[in-house]
């Protein structure tokens, strides 16, 4: 892994043969949770803070996050001797909490879900002075997150078949549409992974207009957005967008299976994504003619998350189980 322009390094491109034989064709593994704040959201956000701090305008930035935003705001700040201040929604795990305080910045709990936290963000940035970093609704933020495609471009032997990611407010799937329309990869397949009680851009898509969710009732909290920025609502119309949503438990079961197979605990937003895979909906959706068959490689963005160790595995593990299954 060498370290490229602002904060995060070129993730390794893995090639995971469970998962390919799984669904008979190769699935390579972009593996953000290699990142030095364990998830994609460095790229954008220290895009993001890099020319905050070149403007010197600023007298510090302020960020609203469940965890992984936050963490990537901390370690960007800290690095650019930047003031950092995080607002986090009372479900974030403690160990998240404790995790930015190690990074130097200063931590407010507010509110239930992350649309609360970020109304105190922008309460506290006019009256303070302070730079808003978007955990996901930013142009900059998309950039930043563009250079996983560019580095695919460069990894990959040929175009992918398909592109399967996970959905929270938006951003990362923002800077895959971006950068795959910048290497000219822009008919390729794109899948967005989400959660039920987390699934923000189904409802829209479904809606045919930008809806609200009345409360986040997934566990997957880093997908904890109540409503998708309208430029991911924008891309998720063309053709070759698809919008597939799983249970917590099938989130849930991939995190274990993909803890098995490739010896790499990642959170339940993420799950959602490795779902495509061990749950069918890749074969589901090439059965109904939805994706090829025989499809091209298959690229899963492995998106992390520092919010997940043993303990929080067995908190959800113990959560999710107890629930009554349809």
């Amino acid at each position: 892994m060498s370290k490229q322009n602002g904060f995060h390094v070129v993730t390794p491109l893995l090639e995971s043969t469970a998962m390919s034989k799984q669904i008979g064709t190769t699935v390579y593994l972009k593996m953000e949770s290699s990142q030095p704040t364990g998830s994609f959201k460095i790229r954008g956000i220290g895009y993001m803070c890099q020319n905050v701090a070149s403007s010197n305008k600023s007298k510090g930035v302020i960020c609203s996050s469940g965890g992984n935003a936050g963490m990537a705001t901390a370690y960007a700040a800290r690095q650019l001797k930047l003031p950092a201040t995080i607002v986090l929604p009372s479900s974030t795990p403690q160990l998240v909490a404790q995790k930015l305080k190690d990074q130097g910045a200063m931590v407010k709990v507010v509110g239930k879900v992350w649309d609360d936290a970020n109304a105190e963000a922008l309460r506290l940035a006019e009256s303070e002075g302070l730079t808003v970093i978007h955990p996901f609704n930013h142009p900059l933020v998309w950039k930043g997150h563009s250079s996983i495609v560019h580095e695919l471009k460069a990894s990959l032997p040929s175009k992918p078949g398909a592109i399967v990611v996970s959905i929270g407010g938006g951003g990362l799937f923002c800077g895959i549409m971006e950068g795959l329309d910048e290497v000219g990869w822009g008919d390729v397949p794109v899948l967005c992974m989400e959660t039920v009680g987390a699934d923000c851009l189904s409802v829209a898509l479904k809606a045919r207009d930008l809806v609200t969710l009345p409360d986040i009732t997934s566990e997957a909290t880093c997908l904890g957005a109540k409503t998708a920025c309208q430029q991911a609502f924008e891309y998720s119309k063309r053709p070759n967008v698809i919008s597939e949503v799983v249970t917590d438990l099938q989130a849930l079961e991939a995190v274990e299976l993909f803890l098995d197979e490739e010896r790499v605990l990642v959170e339940l937003a993420c799950g959602a994504s490795l779902a495509a895979v061990y749950s069918g909906v890749i074969q589901r959706l090439q059965e109904e003619g939805r994706l090829p068959k025989p499809l091209d490689s298959l690229v899963m963005i492995v998106c992390g998350g520092g919010s997940m160790n043993l303990a929080q595995l067995q908190h959800l593990q113990a959560v999710i189980r107890k629930r009554p299954h349809l």
